[in-house]
């Protein structure tokens, strides 16, 4: 069992949700105070995507992410700020040519995936390990590409967080380990539950946990009704914990929640097993972090 256990906080995503629950944050000063928040309720890490602000859709604006970077910097919180370098990678083949991307298609280069990470200096980020059929449609996240987003990270000096939706994403993670391209302990994410990736299980946890090397660090989130049931399980296996509007709008059944008050909850959890969670700096020892803009911890 974990006793001391790293929370990360995913706080607007990239989802169809603003229609589902006012209380998901859309402008940048909405996702920075929805961060900032979350860390004065016990978030270690805040996973950040940003929104149009006049849409509430998905941006890959790197003025947004720069503008919720430097508010959650200028606040007295000292969370982890860890942005997201998944960028455009939706793919929804055409009605009239299937061989071709139709509406809503939203395909992004390594290199601009990776811009608001080269531009901003974050202490962490993601990495999507892998393709996916991700609901009715397909995530694309090629091996080269990966290849090329994971070298401009390492020479960034930025910490990837390998996010793996399936088992298979784990064993390419371990290959961009074996090849040099993640240095130090690396960190991985298991994503449970997303249609049609890996199941929100113990089972499937435990089967990812046992193919990460030995000097990994690893974390698990479930999506929707599985978000609580997964952080309970995740600290049984003595891995870390995500909550978050991201991944689930519910406190509980018909009850929409914030982000403080799910990151209340899993507080709550963490302290009913006689763990605590970590503060960011314990987290920047634990997992060798760099601080902002590239100076040591």
């Amino acid at each position: 069992m974990n006793k001391k256990v790293i929370l990360s906080c995913a706080v607007t995503g990239a989802g169809d949700t603003t229609t589902k629950s006012a209380y998901v944050p859309v402008t940048p000063k909405e996702i920075a105070d929805s961060a900032i928040k979350a860390a004065k309720a016990g978030a270690t890490i805040a996973h950040i995507h940003v929104r149009d602000p006049k849409t509430g859709k998905l941006s890959h604006d790197v003025n947004l992410f720069q503008e919720v970077v430097e508010r959650i910097r200028a606040s007295e919180t000292d969370v982890i700020i860890n942005l997201t370098s998944g960028g455009g990678g939706d793919w929804i083949p055409s009605d009239e040519d299937p061989t071709r991307g139709g509406e809503g298609t939203d395909i992004q280069t390594p290199e601009e995936r990776h811009e608001p990470i080269g531009r901003l200096l974050p202490e962490m980020c993601t990495l999507d390990c892998g393709s996916i059929n991700f609901g009715d449609m397909l995530y694309i996240s090629p091996t080269d590409w990966l290849r090329k987003q994971a070298k401009l990270v390492k020479e960034s000096g930025v910490k990837a967080e390998l996010e793996c939706f399936d088992t298979g994403h784990v064993r390419f993670a371990n290959q961009l380990i074996e090849e040099g391209l993640v240095e130090g302990d690396p960190i991985f994410q298991f994503c449970l539950g997303i249609p049609w990736g890996a199941a929100a299980d113990a089972e499937t946890m435990a089967y990812m946990k046992s193919r990460i090397p030995e000097n990994a660090k690893w974390a698990a989130f479930g999506i929707g009704r599985m978000q609580m049931p997964i952080v309970e399980e995740s600290i049984r296996q003595g891995g870390n914990i995500r909550v978050g509007l991201e991944d689930n709008l519910y406190l509980k059944k018909g009850q929409l929640a914030t982000n403080e008050q799910l990151v209340d909850k899993a507080v709550e959890i963490v302290q009913s097993f006689g763990s605590d969670v970590m503060t960011p700096a314990e987290a920047r020892k634990h997992l060798n972090l760099l601080n902002p803009y590239g100076k040591e911890a």
